[in-house]
C-alpha cells in the first residue's frame, strides 16, 4: 500500500505544479492590462502610460516570467496570495472566511447527499421495477431537471415568502442552511443515487450472488456483500463529489447571499479583482486533485487489485 501511495504522489505532485502555472498566467490571458485594472480599482482618475508602466514595475510585472511564477508559488504555499486590487486587503483573509462558510455549506449538503444517495440507490436496486424504484426514479428525473437557480427562487418565494418560515438570504443561524442546502441536495442526489443503483444491479447480477443463495446463505448477508463490492465504485464518485459541490456553489451563494467563495469570486470576476480569482482557481483545482488521490487510496485499500494496475 506505501508503494502505491508513492506512486501516486509521483503522479500528484507535477499535476499540481501544471496547475498552478496554469493558474498563475491567467493574468496574461486578460485583455486588460493588471496594472491599468489596479489603477481603475484606486480610483485613479487620468491613467497614462507612464502610471502604467510605474504601476508594473512596482507590481514586479516586468520581471521574467518564471521568476514572478516562482515567487508567487513560495508565496502560495504559505498562504500568501497577494492583496487584492480592489481593497488592498490580503487576498487570504478574504478568502479564508469565505473558503469557510463554503465548506460548512458543502459539507452539509455533501453529507445528506451520501447518505440520501445510498439509501435510495440500495432501496430502489432491491425492488428494481416495483413502484418505490419507477416513482423514485421518475421523481428524481423530475427535480435534477430543473435549474437550481428557478428551483432556488421557487423556494424562497414558498417557504419565506408565504409561509414566511426560512430566511431568505445571510447566514443567521441553523435555519439559513435550510434552503441552500435544500437545492444543493436535490440537484445532485437524484444523480449519484442512480449511480449506486446501477452498481448495486451489476453486483446483483454476478455470479457469486447466485452461488451463495444456492450455498443458502441469508438474503441479509448477500445484500451487505454487494453493497460492499458497489460502494467500490461509490467512493470514487463521492470522492468527487465534495470539490463538485464546493465549486458549484455560485448560484445557490449568490441567491441566498451566503458569504461564500462563490459570492467572493463573482464579485472579483465583475471587478477584475485577478488575484482573488487566481486563489479561488488554484484552491478548486488542488481541492479536486488532493480528492481525487484520497479516492483511489481509498478503493486501493479496500480492492488490493487496484494496487496492481497502477
Amino acid at each position: 500500500m506505501a508503494g502505491y501511495a508513492l506512486k501516486r504522489l509521483f503522479v500528484v505532485v507535477p499535476l499540481l505544479v501544471v496547475i498552478s502555472f496554469m493558474t498563475f498566467i491567467l493574468n496574461g490571458l486578460s485583455p486588460m492590462d493588471p496594472a491599468e485594472v489596479v489603477l481603475h480599482a484606486q480610483g485613479v482618475p487620468a491613467i497614462t502610460d507612464e502610471l502604467i508602466a510605474e504601476t508594473r514595475e512596482a507590481l514586479g510585472m516586468n520581471r521574467p516570467l518564471l521568476i514572478r511564477y516562482w515567487d508567487w508559488l513560495v508565496s502560495c504555499l504559505r498562504l500568501d496570495f497577494g492583496d487584492s486590487y480592489i481593497t488592498g486587503k490580503p487576498v487570504w483573509s478574504l478568502l479564508g472566511p469565505a473558503l469557510l462558510n463554503t465548506l460548512k455549506l458543502t459539507l452539509v449538503s455533501s453529507l445528506l447527499i451520501i447518505l440520501l444517495s445510498i439509501a435510495l440507490g440500495v432501496g430502489c436496486a432491491l425492488r428494481e421495477g416495483k413502484w418505490l424504484d419507477l416513482s423514485v426514479r421518475s421523481f428524481s428525473f423530475l427535480l435534477t431537471s430543473m435549474p437550481s437557480y428557478w428551483l432556488a427562487a421557487l423556494m424562497v418565494w414558498y417557504f419565506s415568502v408565504k409561509l414566511d418560515l426560512l430566511p431568505t438570504s445571510g447566514m443567521d443561524g441553523y435555519g439559513s442552511y435550510v434552503l441552500p442546502v435544500a437545492v444543493i441536495v436535490i440537484g445532485y442526489a437524484g444523480i449519484y443515487f442512480r449511480i449506486i443503483r446501477s452498481s448495486m444491479l451489476s453486483n446483483l447480477n454476478e455470479d457469486y450472488v447466485l452461488y451463495g443463495r444456492a450455498c443458502g446463505l441469508s438474503e441479509r448477508s448477500l445484500t451487505l456483500q454487494v453493497l460492499r463490492n458497489s460502494l467500490q465504485v461509490a467512493v470514487s464518485v463521492f470522492g468527487l463529489a465534495i470539490p463538485v459541490i464546493l465549486g458549484s456553489t455560485v448560484v445557490v451563494e449568490n441567491i441566498f447571499a451566503w458569504p461564500g467563495l462563490g459570492t467572493l469570486t463573482v464579485n472579483s470576476i465583475l471587478g477584475r479583482d485577478f488575484p482573488i480569482i487566481q486563489a479561488y482557481v488554484l484552491v478548486l483545482a488542488v481541492a479536486f486533485v488532493l480528492f481525487n488521490t484520497a479516492s483511489d487510496l481509498l478503493n486501493a485499500a479496500v480492492n488490493p487489485k487496484l494496487r496492481k494496475e497502477f
